[in-house]
């Protein structure tokens, strides 16, 4: 029942800026920290920026200053505004959030991902 939307991604050019968002929705009980996570082409999945209920972030070192992780806890909702694109940056990028749903068990969900390309 619960499913994580993600949307805004597309292509760019280097210097640009997108921003994503990924709204859960369904049967939510709770929702605890929530994360961008991306994949390049033979690369292994990494995790982007993260953010806790309470508004801890954290982000790997290739995007500090560059994106900011936000979120709004009244739509179940995170933001990944992504500024000063590279063409690195290009990757399959993917909501992640442990929710609960009934009970008080959580379980992770993840988005469908969305393609962001940066051209040189």
């Amino acid at each position: 029942q619960v499913q994580l939307v993600e949307s805004g991604g597309g292509l760019v050019q280097a210097g640009g800026s997108l921003r994503l968002s990924c709204a859960a929705s369904g049967s939510i009980f709770s929702i605890n920290a929530m994360g961008w996570y991306r994949q390049a082409p033979g690369k292994q999945r990494e995790l982007v920026a993260a953010i806790t209920s309470g508004g801890s972030t954290n982000y790997a070192d290739s995007v500090k200053g560059r994106f900011t992780i936000s979120r709004d806890n009244a739509k179940n909702t995170v933001y990944l505004q992504m500024n000063s694109l590279k063409p690195e940056d290009t990757a399959v990028y993917y909501c992640n959030a442990p929710i609960a749903t009934m009970g008080p068990l959580y379980k992770d969900y993840w988005g469908q991902g969305t393609q962001v390309t940066v051209s040189s």
